[in-house]
């Protein structure tokens, strides 16, 4: 018996260690698992929002490059300058309604239903193309889409597709539905060096947006899902079909009417044909030259100067035809090429500048003869004697 009672605080202390173990082994792996669970929160953090643009900066184009644009005396223009993005904004209460039901009935159609992401369109869709490794794109809401333009670099991975998911449900917390469609209207490319509808519209069709008709801009809402393929200047046919899906759109969301939309589609394709799209080029780079002298070059191409200048383009044109003509009647004698200027002598206002006669010949077509410096010759000896005498 005593035996059996000796052995018993033995038995009850092994079981208590026992016990002690255990829950320190359990507290143990309570200590990682939060320790895990913190780490990877952090890290979640850091992939997503660590130097995350703010959506703050889509308020204004101060940080957008934005074209200067250079007008004859009449309002004329005369040169769009841009470093590498020509684009000029408008205000989407300027634009007829159907400008922006155009681009909402082909890339969004739930534009003014959404929080910024589509469930189905967009967040499936993406997590689809991830597991079958395919390109993450498609499906983007018309504010991704902005999102993706202005705010975040244009390379295709999982933290940029976060990134832009994040980002869309802060802008449209932060901007209402019109502004975010004015935004879009406003940075989207169609092509090259053009930015905006309002620069497209130009190109294409040498008119503002505001003065857009149903078919035209339907043209448009189609180009920026594929620029150079939609092209009308490459494939006409693409573009027409491209601008019938629009209408289509148009017509199933109800924004347009049966007889609305069967008239669109007869509509033809006329648009502006492809030019250098610069008039009396020896006068514009003349001014441009001394504008960058005054403010720097960086605000000239960015900048979105408007500048009113002396030049009359009629009789810009008039002095090109002359000199056109009146070269034709010496090249005989050799006489290749010529120079006009006209001034207003009582004020000293340039009308015309013709620096050569094309100004793009190669190899001094460029060449601006009448502001070159020129040897004075015997003209100048009766200044020398005088000062000598």
């Amino acid at each position: 018996m005593n035996t059996e009672l000796e052995k018993l605080p033995i038995e009850v202390t092994e079981k208590i260690d026992e016990h002690t173990v255990k829950k320190n082994y359990i507290h143990y792996w309570i200590i990682i698992i939060l320790f895990i669970t913190i780490m990877f929160l952090l890290g979640c953090y850091f992939f997503i929002f660590y130097k995350l643009p703010s959506p703050n900066s889509l308020k204004d184009f101060k940080s957008t490059p934005l074209s200067s644009h250079i007008y004859d005396r009449s309002g004329k223009l005369l040169y769009a300058v841009y470093r590498e993005e020509n684009r000029t904004p408008i205000k989407i209460k300027d634009l007829p309604k159907y400008v922006s039901q155009t681009t909402i009935a082909i890339e969004d159609k739930d534009f003014y239903h959404h929080g910024g992401v589509s469930l189905f369109g967009g967040i499936l869709r993406a997590a689809k193309d991830t597991l079958l490794k395919k390109n993450l794109q498609g499906g983007s809401t018309l504010t991704q889409q902005l999102v993706k333009l202005a705010l975040l670099s244009p390379e295709r991975t999982i933290r940029r597709k976060i990134r832009e998911i994040v980002l869309a449900i802060l802008v449209e917390k932060q901007f209402p539905k019109d502004q975010i469609l004015e935004m879009y209207l406003n940075q989207v490319p169609y092509g090259g060096e053009i930015y905006g509808i309002e620069e497209a519209s130009k190109k294409l069709y040498g008119k503002s947006a505001k003065q857009l008709t149903i078919s035209e801009a339907a043209t448009l809402a189609g180009l920026p899902q594929a620029p150079t393929y939609y092209s009308p200047y490459t494939n006409p046919e693409k573009t027409i079909n491209r601008r019938n899906e629009v209408l289509k759109a148009m017509y199933a969301e109800k924004y347009i009417d049966k007889k609305t939309y069967e008239e669109n589609l007869k509509e033809p394709m006329i648009y502006k044909p492809l030019s250098n799209n610069i008039k009396a080029p020896h006068f514009v780079f003349y001014v441009k030259s001394q504008l960058e002298e005054k403010y720097g070059i960086r605000q000239v191409e960015e900048g979105g100067l408007k500048v009113t200048t002396t030049l009359d383009l009629d009789i810009q044109e008039e002095a090109e035809k002359i000199l056109n003509e009146e070269l034709n009647k010496i090249k005989e004698l050799n006489v290749s090429n010529g120079a006009i200027l006209v001034t207003r002598p009582s004020t000293g206002e340039i009308l015309a500048m013709i620096g050569s006669v094309d100004y793009f010949a190669s190899p001094s077509g460029s060449f601006n003869v009448t502001t070159a410096l020129r040897q004075p010759g015997s003209s100048i000896k009766p200044i020398n004697y005088a000062v000598g005498i």
